[in-house]
């Protein structure tokens, strides 16, 4: 086993540059943002900008110290870290005050934290751990169901918190699972129930039932060999689907919130409700549209600086970036978020240990949900379901969050030619 020289030997500085660059970023358009001429200071701490200066800090400093402890821990402590947040989230749960209609802050002296941010690297760790134990095997049915059991627990208690867009998070760790052996059947059936109940929306159940008949008999036709056993399945198939676009109504007028299903009626082009639920993502197209190819110039945004688009410091920080630096800064941006994922993939699949390369697969599932739905709710693609932009968005639990999801990764990743588990 070798020795470490330093806390620093073996780190990926690669990755941990496009970090410091995307926070450096994030904190320059969140004082563009809410830029006030009589708060002119970027380190003024009244104002959000200097509070995230903070938090940049103490996210800096929390970075340091996950370097100083030993790799091992991380693999060793999974399961116990993984239990002792599943019981914070039951504490926040029961005692946490109702803040925007969510009851999922914490509070502790002056400052607020969302214990469901700190749940995606402890799920990520538990997760980990368990696929990368000897003789597990994604092909069986035990290991499937565990793993399920793992990732749903957090998501529940933290959908009971009535935080929507961080339980469903937990979703993008199917990626991880068909990393490991899952059938891509089961990303094709989850994506196929998507398409179903997008469609059960848009279409009266009997239009619903020829699209899906029509797609059995061509399933049919095209097979080589057509099969008694082929069509009961097929029939089989169609009976559950219909099944399901005969609950779609009922889950989305008695499960989901009201506010939930106006989001979803103004994505789809069912309603135009341009003051109420499609005020944001109206303002925030706007704003992104008027930058143009090279943007309006920093601080000089109309949207952002009259307060048009709301929540413009969090959830929708995207489209100050597109006003101000136009096409070119969104595409820096995207850019930047690209390579740091991208790069996580290629350090994860350069990994020994199996522990280390499914959680780094795990961190760069959760970056590109966060990536693609915070982006895509900005231009209208995605509905508004309120999660973070990682490293951008203002919000210390939320960067914190994320340092310590990424950092324990490159920590890990200076073990690379160990074998952690």
């Amino acid at each position: 086993m070798r020795r470490q020289e330093s806390i620093f030997a073996g780190i990926d500085w690669v990755t941990v540059i496009l970090y410091l660059v995307l926070v450096l970023i994030g904190w320059v358009n969140i004082y563009a943002a809410v830029y006030n001429e009589e708060h002119q200071s970027i380190l003024d701490t009244s104002q959000r900008y200097g509070k995230q200066l903070i938090w940049i800090g103490l996210s800096l400093f929390v970075a340091f110290i996950i370097m100083l402890i030993d790799g091992k821990f991380y693999s060793t402590f999974a399961i116990p870290i993984y239990v002792v947040l599943l019981g914070v989230l039951v504490i926040v749960l029961v005692t946490a005050r109702d803040v925007s209609g969510a009851r999922s802050w914490i509070d502790i002296g002056a400052f607020k934290l969302q214990p469901s941010e700190f749940a995606k690297s402890t799920t990520a760790l538990a997760l980990a751990y368990y696929l990368s134990t000897l003789n597990i095997r994604m092909e069986d049915l035990s290991t499937k169901l565990i793993a399920a059991v793992i990732l749903i627990i957090p998501a529940a208690l933290i959908l009971l918190q009535n935080d929507t867009g961080s339980a469903l998070v937990f979703g993008s760790f199917a990626l991880v699972l068909y990393r490991e052996g899952l059938s891509g059947n089961f990303l094709l059936f989850g994506l196929a129930m998507v398409v179903i109940f997008i469609f059960s929306l848009l279409f009266t159940p009997l239009i619903m039932l020829y699209i899906l008949g029509t797609i059995g008999v061509l399933v049919f036709f095209f097979q080589r060999k057509k099969t008694w056993r082929l069509a009961l399945s097929i029939g089989a198939a169609l009976i559950v689907l219909m099944g399901m676009v005969y609950s779609v109504d009922y889950v989305f007028n008695e499960v989901l919130e009201p506010h939930q299903q106006v989001r979803i009626d103004v994505l789809l082009g069912k309603k135009d409700d341009l003051k109420g639920a499609g005020y944001n993502v109206n303002q925030s197209k706007i704003a992104i549209g008027s930058g143009g190819f090279a943007g309006k110039g920093f601080l000089k945004g109309t949207q952002t600086k009259y307060d048009f688009v709301p929540e413009q410091t969090t959830d929708f920080i995207f489209c100050t970036v597109g006003e101000e630096w136009g096409f070119l800064g969104a595409f820096l941006v995207i850019a930047l978020f690209s390579a740091l994922i991208l790069r996580i993939v290629f350090v994860s699949e350069r990994q020994k240990s199996s522990f280390t390369r499914i959680y780094g697969y795990c961190v760069a599932s959760i970056l590109l949900f966060h990536f693609i739905i915070n982006v895509g709710m900005t231009i209208g693609l995605m509905p508004v379901i309120g999660i973070p932009l990682p490293f951008f968005s203002y919000g210390g639990s939320s960067l914190l969050g994320f340092t310590i999801l990424l950092f324990i990764f490159v920590k890990l990743d200076g073990y690379r030619l160990q074998q952690l588990r």
